[in-house]
């Protein structure tokens, strides 16, 4: 009897030992909770930030502006942001403790979003209307570039400084002729507002000259340096997460719903898929697996980035992204 006692004992300590033993992981991301951030609620739901012996915690944001000071102070160790924002974000920071670990949008999602019945198709259709734009905006912020390599005249395009929460109703209402905005959320909450999907016009930036890259996951870098291990079995289980969701949309859909039960499950579903098809499953994802970048384009990144930006300090991609965190490819690959 005494044995046994003995041994229920150890093994609820060994239970409980378990569990100290999970590391907490606050996770800033750069917007709300819809679709394509199902991958991470599905890590968890899944196990797979548990089998790595993590406790993560997803934080909602408000634009990748948002999320890089977060990681960058400490409050967050990691987080997801447009690597231009971060780029950018170093430079008027030298030696701020924050680096991109893992690509995922490789495609990225800056678009300009119109309405054809108000005249905009093209790139060229923006001159002489009326573009919404965030000021935090991600896509906004390329804009200038996307201006520069479609040889647009700025002179001619009314900007009109917009907030989130207004961006698509101003478009439904017809006081705007576009806006910027990530392609997937845009589209589909002027889907949701009544505008007939026939009417949407997405000119997605990356189908037109623009060669950056977009979201990824970031680090801070002296978190990083110190739990090495931590970081790449967080990664890992990314990886693990959007593998599920890519396989199955409905039920990394369920798992996103579950955090945000206002969310129209069916508009989010398509919200993912679409983040699947044109920014994370791309073919150099699919030959090279998630969360890598090809040194060559970044180098062509920040040369258009020099374009419209002028630089303080030498652009040095190492600055911006490291793979030394990264798990082998065969674990980052998605199919």
């Amino acid at each position: 009897m005494l044995r046994q006692t003995f041994a229920a004992f150890a093994a609820t300590m060994a239970l409980a030992g378990a569990a100290l033993a999970q590391t907490a992981m606050p996770f800033a991301l750069d917007w709300k909770f819809e679709g394509p951030a199902a991958p991470y609620f599905v890590a968890i739901d899944k196990g797979h930030f548990e089998a790595q012996g993590l406790t993560v915690e997803i934080s909602a944001g408000q634009g990748s502006l948002d999320a890089i000071p977060k990681v960058a102070t400490g409050a967050f160790p990691v987080g997801f942001a447009d690597i231009n924002s971060l780029i950018k974000f170093l430079d008027q920071n030298p030696g701020a403790p924050v680096t991109a670990v893992m690509m995922i949008y490789d495609k990225p999602p800056f678009a300009v979003v119109g309405r054809k019945s108000l005249g905009v198709e093209a790139p060229k259709d923006l001159e002489g209307k009326v573009l919404g734009a965030p000021p935090p905006d991600g896509a906004w912020a390329q804009f200038p570039i996307f201006s520069e390599v479609n040889g647009l005249d700025m002179a001619k395009i009314t900007v009109e400084p917009v907030g989130f929460p207004t961006r698509e109703p101003m478009l439904a209402e017809g006081n705007v002729a576009a806006i910027t905005g990530f392609s997937f959320s845009s589209y589909l909450n002027l889907v949701r507002l009544g505008v007939p999907e026939d009417d949407i016009s997405t000119i997605l930036m990356a189908d037109h000259g623009v060669q950056l890259y977009g979201n990824a996951i970031i680090v801070n870098t002296d978190y990083a340096a110190a739990n090495p291990e931590i970081i790449t079995g967080f990664l890992t289980a990314v990886a693990a997460g959007w593998r599920d969701a890519i396989a199955d949309p409905a039920g990394a859909t369920a798992s996103l719903i579950e955090r945000n039960p206002a969310a129209d499950a069916e508009l989010e579903q398509r919200r993912l898929q679409l983040s699947i098809d044109a920014n994370v499953l791309t073919d150099w994802v699919q030959a090279n697996g998630l969360g890598g970048i090809d040194d060559a384009r970044m180098g062509e990144a920040l040369e258009q980035l020099s374009l419209t930006y002028a630089f303080t300090n030498m652009p040095d991609a190492s600055l911006y992204f490291t793979d030394a965190y990264l798990p082998d490819a065969s674990v980052r690959m998605l199919k």
